[in-house]
C-alpha cells in the first residue's frame, strides 16, 4: 500500500463519513469525535493541572471551524458485537436541541450521553443494565460530583466499573466523553465486590464479570476497607493500586496472571520510571498488553490510576512485536506486545516514532500501523478482525492526520474506537494506538 493510495483512500474516508456524521449529529445520537475543543477553564487543583478544558463559551468564528473541522474527519463505528459483548465508541454530548436556551452544563451533557448510549445499546440489542464498564473523559475536575449525581440515576443499583480521567475532549464545548464495554442480551453479568470493603464513595462497581471475562474500574490510591486515600509518593500509590486489584481478582476467583489489558493514567510523566518499577513487579514474566497516558484525575490527592481487563481460562499467549525485518525483538519488563487469548488479541499502545526523521503526524501513524499490524499478523489476526480501538493524540490539530491513515488501513472505514487528547510518555510521539481484535 503505497502512501499515495493511502491519501486517496483518507479522503475518501474523510468525505463518506462527513456525510454520516450530518444524520448522526443530534441529540439523541451524538457525534463520535471532533476536531477541536476549545480552551476553557482550568480545574484550581493538580488533577486538571495538566489537560485543557472544553468551553462551550467559544467565540463564533473559532466554533464554527471547529464544528466544520470536526464535520470532516472519519468517524468511529458507532459498536461492534464479538463474543456476546457490545463495544460502544465514544460519544460526546450532540447539542441541545430540546432547550436551546438552557445552561449546556455537566448535568445536561452526562444526561445527553447516557440517553445517547442507551439508544445506541438498543440498537445493539441490549441495554444500559448489561454494562460491563465505562471510561469517562471530563473536560473539567469540578465537574465530577455533578456527573455522579446524573450517574446514579442511571444506574441505581450494580452499577458498571468505571475509570474517570480528566482530558481535553474532541469536540467544540464538550465537557464528557464516554466509551462503553456491554454484555450482549443473554450473555451473563456479575458485579464484583470484596467482601470486606466498603461500597464505592462513587456510583460504580470495583468489577463487573461478564462470560470469562472481568472488568476493572480505574483503581486509585484509597483503601476499600475504610474509603481512606493512601497518601504517599508514585512508588506507594502504584503498589496500592496493585493491592486493590489483588483483592478484586481474588473476590472473583481471578489473580494478576489473567490480566490481559491495563490502562495507566499518570498526572505526571516525570512519574513514569518510578511506576514502572513498582507496577511490574507484579508479573514474573509475560505483563499485560498496556497504554500509558498523562491526564489529569478528579482528585489531586492520587498520582496514578489504573484500570485492567483479566480473562479466564484459555491458553494465554503473550507476543513481542518483530522488527520491520522480521527478527525478534527482546521483551519489554513492563507490558507484553500483545496478549492473546481465546479469539481475541488485546494489543498495547504504540507509538512510532523513527530515529531521525521530522516529527509528523501522517508518518508516525503510518509505522504506529506497521508495527501493530505486525503484531496481529504474529497472532493470526487481520485487520478485518478489530474490535475496539482507542487514538491518542498530543494535539486535536494532528487528529485528523492521524485517523485518515488509520481509516485507509481499516479499508475506509473506522472501528469501534474513541479519540482522546493527551499527553504521551515520550515527548517525540504525536500519537498512539492500542487495539482489541476478535477471530
Amino acid at each position: 500500500m503505497t502512501p499515495l493510495f493511502l491519501r486517496r483512500i483518507g479522503i475518501a474516508c474523510v468525505v463518506v463519513f462527513a456525510a454520516a456524521r450530518i444524520v448522526t449529529t443530534s441529540s439523541t445520537d451524538p457525534v463520535v469525535v471532533g476536531i477541536e475543543a476549545s480552551s476553557g477553564s482550568r480545574a484550581s487543583s493538580r488533577a486538571s493541572s495538566s489537560s485543557s478544558a472544553s468551553s462551550s463559551s467559544s467565540s463564533g468564528p473559532t466554533r464554527r471551524a471547529a464544528q466544520e473541522a470536526a464535520a470532516a474527519m472519519p468517524a468511529f463505528a458507532p459498536t461492534a458485537t464479538h463474543g456476546g459483548v457490545v463495544y460502544v465508541s465514544g460519544i460526546v454530548p450532540g447539542p441541545a436541541v430540546a432547550s436551546p436556551s438552557a445552561a449546556d452544563d455537566i448535568t445536561s451533557q452526562t444526561t445527553r450521553v447516557l440517553d445517547a448510549l442507551s439508544a445506541r445499546l438498543a440498537k445493539a440489542g441490549t441495554s444500559l443494565d448489561r454494562v460491563a464498564t465505562l471510561t469517562v473523559y471530563l473536560a473539567r475536575a469540578e465537574d465530577f460530583a455533578a456527573m455522579n449525581r446524573v450517574w446514579a440515576k442511571y444506574w441505581p443499583a450494580d452499577p458498571p466499573s468505571r475509570t474517570t480521567v480528566v482530558a481535553s475532549l474532541p469536540s467544540p464545548g464538550a465537557l464528557i466523553q464516554v466509551a462503553a464495554v456491554a454484555a450482549a442480551a443473554g450473555s451473563p453479568r456479575q458485579t464484583i465486590h470484596p467482601k470486606a470493603w466498603l461500597k464505592s464513595p462513587s456510583p460504580y462497581s470495583y468489577a463487573v464479570q461478564t462470560g470469562d471475562t472481568l472488568y476493572l474500574a480505574g483503581l486509585v490510591a484509597r483503601r476499600g476497607t475504610d474509603n481512606t486515600t493512601v497518601a504517599g509518593d508514585i512508588t506507594i500509590q502504584t503498589r496500592t493500586v496493585l493491592d486493590n486489584a489483588k483483592a478484586i481478582l481474588a473476590e472473583a476467583g481471578f489473580g494478576f496472571d489473567d490480566i490481559v489489558s491495563a490502562r495507566v493514567y499518570l498526572t505526571d510523566l516525570a512519574n513514569f520510571g518510578a511506576m514502572n518499577d513498582a507496577y511490574r513487579s507484579a508479573w514474573t514474566r509475560d505483563p499485560p498488553a498496556r497504554a500509558t497516558i498523562v491526564t489529569g484525575l478528579t482528585s489531586a490527592d492520587y498520582l496514578v490510576e489504573i484500570s485492567f481487563v483479566a480473562v479466564k481460562g484459555g491458553a494465554r499467549v503473550a507476543l513481542t512485536t518483530p522488527s520491520a525485518s522480521g527478527t525478534s525483538s527482546p521483551p519489554s519488563p513492563n507490558l507484553s506486545s500483545a496478549i492473546g487469548v481465546g479469539p481475541r488479541l488485546f494489543l498495547s499502545g504504540m507509538l512510532g516514532m523513527v530515529p531521525g526523521a521530522a516529527p509528523d503526524a501522517a508518518a508516525q501513524t503510518r509505522e504506529i500501523l506497521a508495527r501493530l499490524g505486525r503484531t496481529m499478523a504474529l497472532g493470526g489476526a487481520p485487520w478485518s478482525t478489530i474490535i475496539d480501538s482507542t487514538v491518542y493524540v498530543t494535539d486535536l490539530a494532528k487528529a485528523r492526520a492521524v485517523l485518515d491513515v488509520f481509516c485507509a488501513q481499516t479499508g475506509g472505514s473506522l472501528p469501534a474506537g474513541t479519540l482522546v487528547i493527551a499527553k504521551l510518555v515520550s515527548p517525540e510521539a504525536l500519537a498512539e494506538i492500542t487495539l482489541t481484535t476478535g477471530k
